[in-house]
C-alpha cells in the first residue's frame, strides 16, 4: 500500500503545479495530515510557491523548510561538485523525516526548467525509485497532435520503467478543447503500464501570467490600481501607439495595454474605456520610458470613480518590455487564491480523483531499491525493538555497530564477553556503552540454568552434565541458549567465528521451524537498482531436488519478509527443456516440488541465471515466463555454484552482500563474514530483528 505520490513531468511548462493543486485537495478529503514535498525547493523551502500555497490551505505544525530536500542553488552546486549522490542520500533522509509526521505525502517533482533537462529526468526517476513512490506522469500538449502526445507518453513511461518506477497514472496537460477526446483515444492505445488516463484541456487563464507576476519580472513601480487586481490574468497584451480611436479598436478584454508614459492621450483613453460598458476592460498598463506621466493625468487615473486598472512604469522601452512579458512563465502559486481555486476545480472536473487515488494506495511496490530496502529495514526494525545477542562483544566492529545502533534505536543489545575487556575496547575506540546490556557466561547468573538446559537437550547424544557446564562459556551456545529460553530474540554472530561455529549451536537447540525440513541461507543483494535474494550460498553443500525445493520456498518467504514481491528462478546451465544430465534433471525436478507445494509462487526451472535477470534475453528463450527477465529470488542447484555467484557479483558490480541470513531455523540466528564490516552487521541485526518479530507475527 502506498502512502505517496510522486507527480513529475519530463518537460518544463507541464502544469505540475496545477495538477498537483487538484490532487491535493483530493488527498485532503481522505487523509487528515497531508503535506506536500519539494525534492528541490524554488528558491528555498520557505519560499517554495507550490509549498507556500499547500500550507495556505492546509495548514501543517511543521516549518515550511521542514517539506523540502534541499534550495536549487544546494541542487546546482551538487551538481557541479558532482554530490548529487550524497544529495540525493540527504534528500531522502529529509522525506522520511517528515514521513513519521503526517498520513500521505504528494512529492511535485524538480522544475525543469531551472535544471539540465537530462539532468532532471534522471535525479526526478531515482528518487521516486529510491521512495518506492507510484508516479503521476505528466506530457505537455502544447504544440503537439494527440499521436505526439502519445509518443512523449509512451517514450518517458518506458524510461521510467527502465529505471524501476511504476507509473500509476499518465495524464496530459494543456490540451486544445478540440482535441481532448481524441488525446484520450491516443493515450489508452498506450495499454495498461500507463495506468489511469487523464487529460485536462488548456485553460487560458491558468496559463497566463498576472499582471502582479508581470510587475516582478519587470521590476516595475506600481503607480495605481489595488493590490487585488493585480492578480486579474493577462489574456493578451497590445502595445499602444496609433491614435486613441485606433488603439481601442483593436484593444479586447483581458488585455495588458504598453504605453510610452507622456502618452496623456492613451492612458487616459484606456482608462475611460474601462469605467465605459461599450469598451475594452483592460486588466493594466505599462509605461515605458523610466519616468512617470504628467502628475496631472496620474491624478486622474488615481481619482477615478471605479478601482483603475493598475499602472505600471519601467525603465526598459516599449519594444523590450513587450518582449519581456511574453517570456513570463507564470507560476500558479503566486497568482492568489482565484487562481487556485480555478485549479483545484479545473482538475477535479477533468480528472476521476477518487479512481486516481485508489490506484495510488493500492499500488504494491514491485522493485525494492537498496536505499529503500535499507530505510524499511531500519524502520521496522525500530519498531519491534528486539532483543538481539551479539556473542562477539570485544570485536572492535561489533562495538562501533552496537553504538551505532543503540543510537538510532533499532534494537536492545547484548553483548557477550570478558565485561572489563569490552570496557577497556569501548573507552580506547570512544564509544559509550550506556543503555548496552554486557554479560560474561563466564560469571553469569544464568549459566547454572543454561548448562541444564543444554545437558538435557544433549544427554542423548551422550554430552555429560560437567561437559555442559563448560560448553555453556562458548559465546556461541551461550547466546543461543539465551534466544532458545527466552532471554533474547535473536542472534548475530560470525565476525570473528567460522560459519560452522555459528550455526551448529542453533542446529543442536533451536532446530528447525515448523513446516521446514531444512536450515538453508540467503544472502541479500543489493545491487545498483534493486535487491536480489540468493540462495544457498554458504550451508548445504549439495542438495537433492526436495531439499532444494526447500531452499526455494524458504528463500520465497524471506523475499516477503522483507517486502520483496518473489518471483523464484531455479538457476542451472541450461533453461526450459533444451538441456539434460544429472544436474538439470535435479533442477527439473526441484521445480516441480516447489510448483505442487506453491502452486501460486511464480517459479520458473530450469533457467539460466541471464535469461532470469536480462528482459531481452528472456524474450529470446522464454517469451511466455513470468520470472525470466524479472527474477528476484535465484535458487543455485550447489553450494559452489552460489558461493561463487555471489562473490562475483559482489566483487564485480560493488553490490552490498547482506548476510547469509539462515532460514528455517525455529528462532532467528544468522551468520557474518569474518570480513563484514559495521555496515554489514547493522544490517544484519535489524534483518534478524525484523525476522523475530514476524515470527511472533
Amino acid at each position: 500500500m502506498s502512502d505517496c505520490l510522486y507527480v513529475f513531468a519530463a518537460e518544463p511548462h507541464s502544469g505540475k503545479a496545477v495538477v498537483a493543486q487538484g490532487v491535493l485537495e483530493a488527498l485532503a478529503r481522505r487523509y487528515p495530515r497531508v503535506a506536500v514535498f519539494r525534492p528541490v525547493a524554488f528558491p528555498t523551502g520557505a519560499d517554495d510557491g507550490v509549498i507556500t500555497s499547500a500550507l495556505s490551505r492546509h495548514p501543517l505544525p511543521i516549518p515550511p523548510e521542514d517539506l523540502s530536500g534541499c534550495s536549487l542553488s544546494d541542487f546546482q552546486q551538487a551538481g557541479r561538485e558532482g554530490r548529487l549522490d550524497q544529495l540525493v542520500q540527504h534528500i531522502l533522509d529529509r522525506y522520511h523525516a517528515l514521513e513519521d509526521t503526517v498520513d500521505f505525502i504528494l512529492v511535485v517533482g524538480t522544475d525543469l526548467t531551472e535544471v539540465a533537462e537530462g539532468v532532471g529526468f534522471d535525479f526526478n526517476a531515482r528518487l521516486a525509485a529510491n521512495l518506492g513512490a507510484p508516479v503521476l506522469h505528466l506530457v505537455t500538449a502544447i504544440d503537439r497532435t494527440p499521436e505526439a502526445i502519445a509518443t512523449a507518453a509512451r517514450i518517458h513511461g518506458d524510461a521510467l520503467l527502465g529505471q524501476d518506477v511504476q507509473v500509476v497514472a499518465t495524464v496530459a496537460n494543456r490540451v486544445p478543447a478540440e482535441l481532448v477526446d481524441d488525446t484520450r483515444a491516443a493515450l489508452k492505445s498506450l495499454g495498461s503500464h500507463a495506468g489511469f488516463i487523464g487529460v485536462l484541456p488548456e485553460l487560458a487563464d491558468l496559463a497566463a501570467p498576472t499582471v502582479g507576476e508581470a510587475a516582478q519580472a519587470l521590476d516595475a513601480r506600481i503607480l495605481a490600481g489595488s493590490e487585488v487586481r493585480l492578480s486579474r490574468s493577462i489574456l493578451h497584451v497590445r502595445v499602444g501607439a496609433m491614435e486613441v480611436a485606433d488603439m481601442l479598436s483593436r484593444i479586447v478584454d483581458e488585455t495588458l495595454l504598453i504605453t510610452a508614459a507622456d502618452r496623456a492621450d492613451a492612458i487616459l483613453g484606456a482608462v475611460a474605456a474601462g469605467q465605459s460598458k461599450a469598451g475594452p476592460q483592460i486588466v493594466g498598463l505599462v509605461l515605458t520610458g523610466g519616468f512617470d506621466p504628467h502628475p496631472k493625468v496620474l491624478d486622474i487615473v488615481r481619482g477615478s470613480t471605479s478601482d483603475p486598472p493598475p499602472m505600471l512604469t519601467v525603465s526598459g522601452d516599449t519594444l523590450q518590455t513587450a518582449k519581456a512579458i511574453l517570456e513570463i512563465r507564470p507560476r500558479l502559486a503566486s497568482a492568489g487564491s482565484r487562481k487556485i481555486q480555478q485549479a483545484i476545480r479545473a482538475v477535479d472536473q477533468h480528472l476521476d480523483l477518487d479512481e486516481l487515488l485508489d490506484q495510488v494506495v493500492e499500488t504494491d511496490i514491485r522493485v525494492v531499491t537498496p536505499a529503500l530496502f535499507e530505510y524499511q529495514l531500519i524502520r521496522r526494525a525500530r519498531a519491534a525493538r528486539k532483543r538481539i545477542v551479539l556473542p562477539e562483544g570485544t570485536d572492535p566492529r561489533i562495538l562501533e555497530a552496537a553504538g551505532r545502533l543503540r543510537d538510532r534505536e533499532v534494537a536492545q543489545l547484548i553483548l557477550l564477553g570478558d565485561v572489563d575487556l569490552i570496557t577497556r575496547k569501548a573507552l580506547e575506540l570512544g564509544i559509550s556503552l550506556d543503555g548496552l546490556t554486557l554479560i560474561d557466561p563466564d560469571t553469569s547468573d544464568l549459566r547454572s540454568d543454561f548448562a541444564k538446559e543444554l545437558h538435557r537437550l544433549r544427554a542423548h547424544r551422550g554430552l555429560t552434565e560437567e561437559a555442559a557446564w563448560d560448553q555453556v562459556t562458548d559465546v556461541s551456545y551461550f547466546g543461543t541458549l539465551m534466544v532458545h529460553l527466552g532471554h533474547a530474540d535473536g542472534m548475530v554472530s560470525g565476525a570473528m567465528h567460522s560459519t560452522a561455529h555459528t550455526i551448529r549451536p542453533a542446529l543442536q537447540i533451536l532446530k528447525t521451524a515448523p513446516g521446514s525440513s531444512i536450515v538453508s541461507s540467503v544472502f541479500l543483494m543489493a545491487l545498483a537498482d534493486r535487491v536480489l535474494i540468493y540462495g544457498d550460498c554458504a550451508v548445504i553443500p549439495d542438495p537433492n531436488p526436495e531439499e532444494l525445493a526447500s531452499i526455494a520456498l524458504d528463500a520465497a518467504a524471506t523475499a516477503r519478509r522483507f517486502h520483496i514481491e518473489p518471483r523464484v528462478a531455479m538457476l542451472s546451465y541450461s533453461t526450459g527443456s533444451s538441456g539434460s544430465g544429472a544436474q538439470v534433471d535435479k533442477v527439473r525436478e526441484a521445480t516441480r516440488i516447489a510448483r505442487e507445494r506453491a502452486p501460486d509462487l511464480p517459479i520458473e526451472g530450469p533457467i539460466q541465471y541471464d535469461a532470469a535477470i536480462d528482459a531481452g534475453v528472456a524474450r529470446t528463450k522464454l517469451p511466455d515466463s513470468q520470472v525470466a527477465g524479472r527474477a528476484t529470488v535465484f535458487i543455485f542447484p550447489d553450494l559452489n555454484t552460489g558461493n561463487n555467484t555471489y562473490k562475483a557479483v559482489q566483487r564485480s558490480s560493488g553490490a552490498v552482500a547482506i548476510g547469509p541470513v539462515l532460514q528455517g531455523l525455529a528462532k532467528p540466528v544468522n551468520d557474518l563474514s569474518r570480513g563484514c564490516t559495521v555496515p554489514d552487521i547493522i544490517n544484519t541485526v535489524a534483518i534478524t530483528a525484523v525476522q523475530a518479530a514476524e515470527e511472533e507475527a
